[in-house]
């Protein structure tokens, strides 16, 4: 994967290009990722124990992993990754246009 939860992506295709936003879940079974406040849907809800009116609820909806690029932390620009094997064994994500490490 080359985003991981509480990153910030830039959308790079659909509707939404051009925003960018916060990982808040990642489903890699299903190649996809939801984005704090993007890609908006509506959902009409029954009511319930939980919510006793129902009515419509906006939640976001799911975008393909292959629509959000990840944005530097040091460059703050979308970019690819890299993959990097530290000395004491453990790997590292790092931007391929800074070569600066992404993960904290």
């Amino acid at each position: 994967m080359h985003v991981k939860k509480d990153d910030m992506v830039k959308i790079i295709a659909g509707k939404e290009r051009g925003k960018t936003g916060k990982v808040l879940r990642i489903m890699p079974d299903k190649g996809r990722v939801i984005v704090e406040s993007l890609n908006v849907v509506k959902r009409h809800t029954r009511p319930s124990q939980l919510n006793p009116e129902g009515g419509i609820v906006e939640k976001e909806a799911a975008i393909s992993l292959s629509n959000v690029m990840l944005v530097c932390g040091s460059c703050n620009e979308p970019t690819r990754t890299g993959v990097r094997k530290l000395e004491d064994g453990n790997k590292t994500r790092y931007c391929k246009k800074c070569n600066a490490s992404v993960d904290k």
